[in-house]
């Protein structure tokens, strides 16, 4: 018998690894994963956009726009910021973070001081505002790599019947 053909690749495990880390963001507009791997292959840290730890998903603002301290902005982590802060307590030197979106400046320089070497995306949707030159300006400065994830699929359902398994 032969093994299993069909199965995901590396980086789609990790991207999906990713998007599903997405899924638990409260922000109605948008959800951000990531996902850090080592140099072996194995899961150190993942995170997504949210408040940080303390403070209540519903006494704070979820709105894109209008007074600063009446957006999200101010208040919300990032997702490669929280897999950062996530991590399970190792150098995170060598690692490589699979992200949802492209980081943002902000994320870059936690990137960068984290020593991950890599950064795969699955969007760059905000390419040529300020705050995405500014972080690729700072990830090339730094020598960290940065690329779109190449999947051979388009989606993943995952399935949660008993019988399926």
């Amino acid at each position: 018998m032969n093994k299993r053909s069909g199965y995901i690749s590396w980086d789609e495990y990790f991207m999906g690894v990713a998007l599903l880390s997405a899924r638990r963001s409260k922000d109605p507009n948008t959800q951000v994963g990531a996902c850090i791997v080592n140099t072996k292959n194995k899961i150190v840290g993942a995170g997504y956009n949210g408040l940080p730890a303390g403070c209540s998903d519903d006494e704070f603002p979820w709105d894109k726009t209008g007074d600063f301290l009446n957006t999200k902005y101010p208040y919300i982590c990032h997702a490669e910021l929280n897999a950062i802060l996530n991590n399970i307590g190792m150098d995170l030197h060598g690692c490589k973070i699979y992200t949802a979106l492209f980081p943002c400046n902000e994320c870059s320089k936690a990137i960068i001081q984290s020593g991950i070497t890599e950064v795969i995306y699955l969007s760059d949707k905000y390419a040529g505002t300020d705050v995405f030159i500014a972080s690729k300006k700072m990830l090339d400065t730094a020598g960290v790599t940065y690329r779109k994830v190449e999947a051979r699929i388009t989606e993943l359902t995952l399935s949660y019947r008993e019988n399926d398994v």
